[in-house]
């Protein structure tokens, strides 16, 4: 499996989540804490990873700006460029930080050397456990001063870019609409010089839309859901049927997010666990194969640990392990070995070897 988003960082620093263990071992040690209140108890661990055979995660830098500020527990908001930099060079810090500690459990891929280094070790079946490999990605841009500023990004081992999370300089955002703006325009250029992946997931569809138009490398919606199968959704943050016909024609892939809130927009924490299952899921990865006429264009992007947790997912998962229940229920809707296995984990490992360098 390979999951094209999780906020582990924004974790690690705010809530003190040490990934190097099991979920079991974080929510013993969470008992009493608020983080369960605030942001559920955990889906993630490393045996977990290891247990549901999950070799690599698109992780996230994240921060919120001030205006969204939820509480005093909040820690990584930023009111300007500045503290937007710091805080995302905190937690790429803490990204280098975890492979350096635990480099039996955490990798950084950077190159396509380091991508294959990792799945060459999870096809070797005499190993007992394996690395994850994290590919950073950087959720909302505004760390990026100036275009002159990817560099060092892209040294620093990130290579994928969302603009925006709310509105940000360089476009609309969810809850904030609007269209890309001049920074905007002069980002995706610099993205481009370095060929950045481009993720459109929480930008205002004008804005994802010009973006599918002018960026002429890879682009993705790495944690998104479709709109049309979410009765009376009133967000900008999911996907129209006009952005999934543009992702797919540029080649693109969109992470499904197995968020129940996301599954059922009607859904509330009262309705309880049951209430959603992996069968909307599946309804959403069909949806999308639907489209395409394939199943090349669809992924996992869970999402995990970023402001949900085990309260708010469909009953039959109670870690990441979890996810492989999916494959049975896309056998019986017919999805042949080859279709399932593009959609857990095959479509973004060939993203990324279409993408990232041979070499720092």
């Amino acid at each position: 499996i390979i999951d094209g988003h999780q906020d582990l960082a924004w974790n690690m620093i705010t809530f003190g989540r040490d990934y190097s263990l099991s979920t079991e071992e974080i929510r013993q040690a969470e008992l009493g804490t608020i983080t369960p209140t605030i942001n559920g108890d955990t889906l993630l661990g490393w045996p977990d990873f290891q247990k549901g055979r999950v070799a690599i995660i698109f992780a996230s830098l994240f921060a919120s700006p001030i205006r969204h500020k939820q509480g005093e527990w909040e820690k990584l908001c930023y009111t300007d460029i500045s503290q937007a930099i710091a805080i995302y060079s905190q937690q790429i810090d803490t990204y280098h930080r975890l492979c350096e500690t635990h480099p039996d459990k955490f990798n950084l891929i950077r190159t396509q050397d380091e991508l294959n280094n990792i799945i060459e070790h999870w096809k070797n079946m005499d190993q007992p456990s394996h690395p994850v490999g994290l590919v950073i990605s950087m959720e909302g841009a505004e760390a990026v001063r100036t275009p002159a500023e990817l560099e060092d990004w892209w040294n620093r081992g990130v290579r994928l870019i969302g603009p925006a999370w709310a509105g940000t300089r360089f476009c609309g955002g969810t809850r904030e609409p609007g269209p890309l703006t001049k920074e905007g325009y002069a980002l995706l250029e610099g993205m481009s010089s370095w060929g950045y992946i481009l993720d459109i997931s929480h930008m205002d569809e004008l804005a994802a839309l010009q973006a599918l138009d002018e960026y002429p490398h890879q682009v993705i919606a790495s944690h998104s859901n479709a709109a049309s199968l979410l009765n009376g959704v009133d967000s900008n943050r999911f996907l129209s049927d006009r952005l999934i016909q543009g992702l797919i024609e540029r080649n693109g892939i969109i992470g499904i997010v197995p968020f129940n809130h996301f599954l059922r927009w009607e859904w509330s924490p009262a309705d309880g666990r049951q209430a959603v299952s992996l069968l909307d899921v599946v309804a959403q990865f069909d949806y999308i194969c639907q489209m395409a006429g394939d199943a090349h264009h669809v992924g996992i992007g869970s999402d995990f640990d970023g402001g949900f947790g085990l309260q708010s997912v469909p009953a039959e998962i109670d870690s990441i392990a979890d996810l492989r229940k999916i494959i049975p229920l896309l056998e019986e809707r017919g999805y042949t070995e080859d279709d399932i296995a593009a959609i857990m984990g095959e479509n973004w490992l060939s993203l990324l070897q279409q993408t990232l360098p041979e070499y720092l």
